[in-house]
């Protein structure tokens, strides 16, 4: 197995962001350093370390939801002390790292597992899984405001894919609605709406591709059924 595909399998990074680490000079293979993406290794035998930490593909694959709260970092650590998802996911052994991520100040459903290989396909652009989101805004949000979110606005340099939007309420100082978007940058349902002046004050996940949310509580976690695990590998 090629040392890219290896450490990508074991969730280390994607197979391209392995190969930039391995030119990078930080991963050892049997005590030597290695800066060839192509280099074969054997799991079974090679000892293989990234940044002085072992890698290896783990024997047991696990899926988890967590319905993450709003005042907690979407990554396994965080250098400012904050929370982490981690700290809601008690009682696993394995180490799990959350696929993609939410903001600081956003809840809903957020994937963890050990899976490097379905979390990296997971998160990739050209997968386009949809991530359906419950959004309130502090005022009015007019029909023509609706259609231009939805044919795509400018953020980070770059037009947002095409979204769908679902109003379920909609007063002089408050809208309630979904949105669905195919896309994966940072705090793009934000940004998306400040391109149109308005103000997301409660933002929360409820549905990645035709995994829902559901009555999970805020806070909690719940293995995934197999059924969600083989629609999640199903997803070309």
């Amino acid at each position: 197995m090629r040392i890219a595909k290896f450490m990508a399998a074991a969730g280390v990074a994607s197979r391209r962001k392995s190969e930039e680490l391995i030119r990078k000079g930080v991963v050892r293979v049997n005590g030597r350093f290695v800066y060839d993406p192509a280099t074969n290794v054997d799991p079974e035998i090679d000892q293989i370390y990234v940044s002085g930490r072992k890698i290896q593909i783990p024997d047991e694959k696990i899926y988890i939801m967590l319905n993450k709260p709003v005042g907690c970092v979407s990554t396994c650590s965080d250098d400012k002390g904050r929370r982490t998802v981690l700290d809601y996911v008690k009682g696993i052994d394995q180490r799990i790292y959350p696929i993609g991520r939410l903001d600081f100040t956003t809840e809903g459903l957020l994937l963890l597992t050990n899976d490097g290989e379905l979390a990296n396909k997971l998160t990739h652009p050209s997968h386009e899984v949809s991530k359906r989101y419950y959004v309130v805004v502090d005022s009015f949000v007019s029909p023509e405001e609706i259609k231009q979110l939805e044919r795509g606005v400018i953020i980070e340099g770059g037009k947002t894919a095409p979204a769908r939007i679902k109003v379920m309420n909609a007063v002089e100082d408050r809208t309630e609605m979904t949105i669905i978007i195919h896309e994966g940058r940072n705090r793009q349902v934000r940004r998306m709406f400040e391109t149109i002046d308005k103000h997301v004050v409660f933002l929360k996940r409820i549905s990645v591709g035709d995994i829902n949310l559901g009555p999970l509580k805020k806070g909690e976690y719940r293995l995934l059924t197999k059924e969600e695990i083989a629609y999640l590998k199903s997803i070309k």
